[in-house]
């Protein structure tokens, strides 16, 4: 509005010249499908300043907490990685500028670095991708999304619901895990993932965190902490014991 005006009004180039570059810009970054567009890890690598300023101010929170005798163990996730080279730029950033904080405060706190997996090409090269990761956390809203081709705002008030009513599909794949699809990739993820690093802490978030049904799924992938809303945290709880006595019975 402002550079139209400018313009309309004959000012001098000169007097709106950085407004027509940010005005550029602004207009270079949109993008017809943002949620398959530059978001996550891919940002950071285009922005490592990015990267460097959230490493920062967590390493720099922990440092002062354990300054206060608080025993706190930051884990920090990079989200949509798809390569293995990603992630590795994207935690070499991160090592650099948490040993500059150590330097700096004369003060380390132990911290790990791990990755969503929520691209289908993480889950089928996790083996990779697990060779500079610490854990896993199954971003199972875009898991789904990517896996299924479908947008889960979009899909639910135009045809996922009908689907569902006319056995199109048996569950919405958003409130309860698709075991066929989302449970395979999951299952090669875990797997792949821990040939690699045995230690792998593997683990989901989302709202599947708080279905009873994706949470035995998860028991039986041998994953070890699912996360939810607040609120059902208390239905997770008890969905996990259930789950955990279920395969405890079937492993006698």
């Amino acid at each position: 509005m402002e550079v139209t005006r400018a313009q309309a009004l004959g000012k001098p180039e000169k007097s709106y010249r950085d407004k027509v570059k940010l005005l550029a810009e602004v207009q270079n970054l949109h993008e017809q499908n943002p949620m398959l567009g530059l978001r996550g890890c891919r940002l950071g690598l285009l922005f490592p300043e990015i990267i460097e300023m959230q490493t920062r101010a967590i390493i720099e929170a922990a440092v002062s907490l354990k300054k206060e005798r608080i025993d706190v163990r930051p884990e920090i996730m990079v989200p949509l990685v798809g390569t293995l080279e990603e992630l590795r730029r994207t935690r070499e950033v991160i090592d650099r500028v948490a040993q500059e904080v150590f330097k700096e405060t004369k003060t380390k706190v132990t911290y790990l670095v791990g990755t969503m997996i929520e691209v289908p090409r993480a889950a089928l090269t996790a083996g990779q991708i697990a060779q500079s990761a610490d854990f896993f956390s199954f971003g199972t809203n875009d898991l789904t999304q990517m896996t299924f081709g479908v947008s889960r705002d979009d899909a639910e008030g135009k045809f996922l619901l009908r689907y569902v009513e006319e056995k199109i599909l048996p569950r919405n794949p958003f409130e309860t895990l698709d075991r066929d699809g989302i449970g395979r990739l999951m299952r090669f993820a875990v797997e792949e993932g821990r040939a690699v690093r045995p230690s792998l802490s593997v683990g989901i978030c989302g709202e599947h965190g708080g279905d009873a049904d994706s949470i035995a799924l998860c028991e039986e992938l041998g994953l070890d902490y699912v996360s939810c809303s607040p609120f059902r945290v208390p239905a997770a709880r008890m969905a996990a014991a259930h789950a955990r006595l279920a395969r405890v019975e079937r492993d006698r």
